[in-house]
């Protein structure tokens, strides 16, 4: 028994998923949700109290995902480390060619509700985006850079400045452009 309702929220959260990174969160309705998943509205409110869970669950799904992304990157990534940040930056770029990219789940979802800073949504995604600065800090630590939050807060506000703005201009470039000032921070740093 506890498999199954494990498995129906699993379908839950993939297909919030789905539907909020591709239609936004306010967009999407829980009766889609429930469609989408398989299951009755009845078992999304089992698993969920409501909407704003829901939409806290979707970005905590996203959370660890997208973190272990990034350092697979940065692990894959030949050279230094200015080098392996870069790549983080060329990586994103090309994940933003695909026809189904639609920028940050996090900075997407914040704008949405940027009128509600005590949504549960807005601390998940608080909290996301304070963990890649920590391990962007950890990493410049590692590597003996002096001021290690500086540079991590300099490479977060490049990232999310590049996500920003490629939505704007639907142009990939701008996350390379960014990726080339962030190797030039981190090559620049002491």
């Amino acid at each position: 028994m506890a498999a199954k309702k494990h498995t129906a929220k699993s379908r839950i959260l993939d297909a919030a998923n789905r539907l909020f990174y591709s239609e936004g969160i306010r967009a999407v309705s829980i009766d889609a949700i429930a469609e989408k998943a398989g299951v009755t509205k009845m078992t999304v409110y089992y698993h969920f109290d409501s909407k704003d869970d829901l939409i806290a669950g979707y970005l905590e799904s996203r959370d660890q995902p997208n973190i272990a992304l990034y350092k697979t990157w940065f692990d894959e990534a030949e050279g230094e480390l200015d080098e392996k940040i870069e790549a983080i930056f060329i990586k994103l770029a090309q994940s933003a060619r695909h026809p189904k990219w639609k920028g940050c789940g996090f900075l997407r979802t914040a704008a949405e509700l940027t009128n509600m800073p005590g949504h549960p949504a807005m601390k998940v995604g608080a909290a996301h985006k304070k963990r890649f600065e920590a391990w962007m800090t950890e990493v410049f630590s590692a590597f003996g850079k002096a001021d290690p939050e500086e540079l991590a807060r300099h490479i977060v506000l490049l990232m999310d400045g590049a996500f920003s703005t490629v939505l704007v201009h639907r142009d990939p470039v701008y996350l390379e452009a960014a990726g080339r000032a962030a190797r030039a921070a981190v090559s620049n740093a002491s």
